[in-house]
């Protein structure tokens, strides 16, 4: 759920309204075995991503118990993710998504949120990374956009297509899918 609606804004995107948008899933693995046993083939490992060649990395979050830390917060991985951040390229996550990108330290005094039931146990992990912690259903800070569970993965991928075509553009394409009255 965390994954397809950047898969499905940006299909819709590309292939209803031809703007220039092409995603290519990755995973530590060619085929990544999801939370609830579903397998998904990824175009690329993440090793074989080149920040220079891509607009945007979307992070979604996972559980603990199925290995989510344990790949997330790999050292390769987190330095993706300040290779994307020194370019100044958008980072887009969902939920716990937000974790690794707080433990790579390019969120250290900027705002953001990450899964905020339970107490906000998650809310304060990530603050200990030096993240100024916020309540609230999507947080943009810069080039980070971050969500506090999975009911907003769609927020996230429209705020990401706003940043990538513009606001009128992301409009035409949320009114399609039913997201906005026409």
């Amino acid at each position: 759920m965390e994954f397809s609606p950047f898969v499905d804004v940006m299909g819709w995107a590309r292939n209803d309204y031809g703007y220039d948008i092409q995603v290519e899933t990755c995973g530590f693995t060619k085929t990544v075995v999801s939370t609830f046993g579903i397998p998904v083939i990824m175009d690329k490992t993440y090793d074989e991503i080149n920040p220079e060649e891509y607009d945007a990395l979307a992070i979604p979050g996972g559980f603990e118990e199925f290995g989510f830390y344990e790949e997330a917060y790999c050292e390769e991985f987190l330095e993706l993710i300040r290779r994307f951040d020194n370019k100044k390229k958008v980072i887009a996550t969902i939920c716990v998504g937000a974790l690794p990108v707080g433990k790579s330290g390019i969120m250290k005094k900027r705002k953001a949120t990450t899964y905020h039931l339970n107490n906000g146990y998650r809310q304060k992990q990530l603050a200990t990374f030096g993240v100024e912690v916020v309540n609230e259903r999507v947080v943009i800070d810069n080039n980070v956009i971050t969500s506090y569970c999975p009911e907003t993965a769609a927020d996230v991928a429209f705020e990401l297509l706003k940043v990538l075509v513009g606001k009128n553009k992301m409009q035409v394409v949320k009114t399609a899918m039913g997201y906005i009255s026409a």
